[in-house]
């Protein structure tokens, strides 16, 4: 039968507890909305009991909000055995589950603590009886049990003896220091499981080996009836198990089922990111921003083909869209894709001669994205023909300081070739100096006058790979603008001046 796994979120708890993190009192609670109602995780765990007045400001707020929308049984606050502080602490701001921070390990017992587990067991014992007498539900940290399972497993069991038949709703086991592999967690979240089964089991697992997700799908393997996960797998040192590859890895690779909303994991993920301050790697799973992105051109022919380069990780589950790169790895099928997603139709010859020039581009370095392939078809395919009377054959441009700039270059003309040199005040300026000359001198014909000069990036471009420039002429009480586009504003602007060249030819 499918398996229901309950899902606690720490992203508020646990992982605050990331370097420089800290969420304001509003971030928390829109933070807590968004994973409640929007990715519809079963509880969150939102702050550590006593830590600041801001902590309590915003476990406030939440509480107040969860109780108004009939959620307050799903909200969580990290509680410590302090003579009954933490209780209080929470009753005072609305919430009504603590999760008791406990040893499960007999060295941080005996010398954290400096305690007898029997003396540890009897504070657990009260804190819970005081918590039961407030009207709180008591959930159990136990704290380093992935140790304690390794180095002190008696212990782990006097502890659990002492108290499964208590009024504790969830026993979590955490994997605090992340020490565990897969088949240390199948060995020891069974023995938990077949000594105790009627008890309810949480998996809390550390990523510092990057076993964490690997760690998840054991534990729940082994039995383990819920699993705690954070945002972007933000937590201490090398972070907790990130919820999107936890909710992925449950659904595909176990067929549990969940609650969660997997369209949902995208805008989370951003959100947290943003209020975090903590980048997303472009590859991580599920919500990096390249990880639906197809590179290599075989990979677009594969999917054109019986789909045979996609997976069960499909972009539409989580609210997103495949997407297939331009770049010098793209290929042709790429650019059909991206040319069909954008309606456009473009004969073979056509198609070639833009997939050469995304593919000069990648050899630049630049990255092309989908809204500048617009730009390049038309700068492309419109101005690339043979039938331009004014072809520029090559040329050289330098600059230096204190040096006035230097331009050599060729044209042809009505199937004639021109050549001449210059300088002037910039690049540009001496290229078209040099033209002045030829048309002047050679063709004895008028040049154009310019009258405005801008660069910008192309409208809906999200890089810098490509720079717009657009340049206004008058020409015999005629005016006329061109745009040039290239990586290089140099070079943008001379195929504008190109452009216009043959623009006049026609007029």
């Amino acid at each position: 039968m499918e398996r229901y796994i309950e899902i606690l979120d720490t992203t508020l708890r646990d992982g605050e507890q990331t370097e420089s993190v800290s969420f304001l009192p509003n971030e928390k609670l829109t933070i807590a909305r968004a994973l409640l109602q929007d990715v519809k995780v079963d509880r969150v765990e939102v702050a550590s009991a006593r830590v600041s007045e801001g902590e309590k400001e915003a476990v406030s707020m939440i509480c107040h909000w969860a109780k108004g929308a009939g959620m307050l049984d799903r909200v969580e606050v990290l509680g410590f055995l302090d003579g009954g502080r933490s209780v209080d602490w929470l009753v005072e701001c609305g919430c009504r589950n603590i999760n008791l921070l406990c040893k499960g390990s007999l060295r941080h017992c005996r010398y954290q603590l400096r305690k007898s587990p029997e003396e540890h067991i009897a504070d657990i014992l009260t804190a819970i009886e005081y918590a039961t007498g407030k009207g709180v539900n008591v959930n159990v940290y136990l704290e380093d049990w992935s140790n304690g399972m390794k180095d002190s497993p008696e212990y782990v069991y006097q502890v659990m003896d002492a108290l499964k038949d208590t009024a504790i709703r969830r026993f979590m086991l955490p994997d605090t220091l992340g020490v565990l592999n897969p088949l240390q967690v199948l060995e020891f979240v069974r023995k938990m499981v077949k000594r105790y089964p009627e008890a309810h089991f949480d998996f809390h697992a550390h990523n510092d080996y990057d076993l964490a997700i690997s760690n998840v799908l054991a534990a729940v393997l082994s039995g383990c009836q819920g699993i705690h996960a954070t945002v972007n797998g933000l937590g201490e040192r090398a972070g907790n198990a990130p919820l999107a590859s936890v909710q992925a890895i449950l659904h595909d690779q176990f067929e549990a089922h969940t609650n969660i909303d997997e369209t949902a994991l995208f805008q989370i993920s951003r959100l947290v990111e943003s209020y975090s301050a903590i980048p997303i790697s472009p590859n991580r799973p599920i919500v990096g921003e390249s990880v639906f992105t197809q590179v290599a051109g075989v990979h677009a022919d594969g999917d054109n083909k019986h789909n045979l380069y996609q997976n069960n990780l499909k972009p539409e589950r989580f609210g997103r869209k495949r997407e297939y790169a331009l770049g010098k790895n793209s290929g042709k099928a790429n650019i059909i894709k991206n040319l069909d997603a954008l309606g456009l139709q473009l004969t073979p010859e056509q198609t070639k001669l833009v997939t050469e020039r995304i593919t000069e581009l990648g050899d630049r370095k630049e990255i092309v994205t989908p809204d500048d392939l617009p730009f390049i078809v038309n700068d492309v395919i419109k101005h690339n023909t043979d039938s331009n009377k004014v072809k520029l054959v090559g040329y050289m441009v330098s600059t230096a300081r204190s040096l006035r700039s230097y331009a050599s270059l060729r044209i042809e003309v009505d199937g004639v070739e021109y050549e001449a040199a210059s300088t002037g005040d910039g690049q540009y300026d001496a290229f078209v100096k040099g033209l002045h000359k030829i048309y002047a001198e050679k063709l004895h014909r008028e040049f154009p006058v310019l009258t405005n000069y801008f660069v910008t990036i192309p409208p809906g471009g999200r890089t810098d790979a490509l720079v717009q420039t657009v340049i206004s002429w008058e020409y015999k009480g005629k005016s006329l603008r061109t745009r040039g586009l290239d990586a290089d504003q140099t070079d943008s602007a001379i195929k504008a001046t190109i452009k216009m060249l043959n623009a006049i030819e026609n007029m």
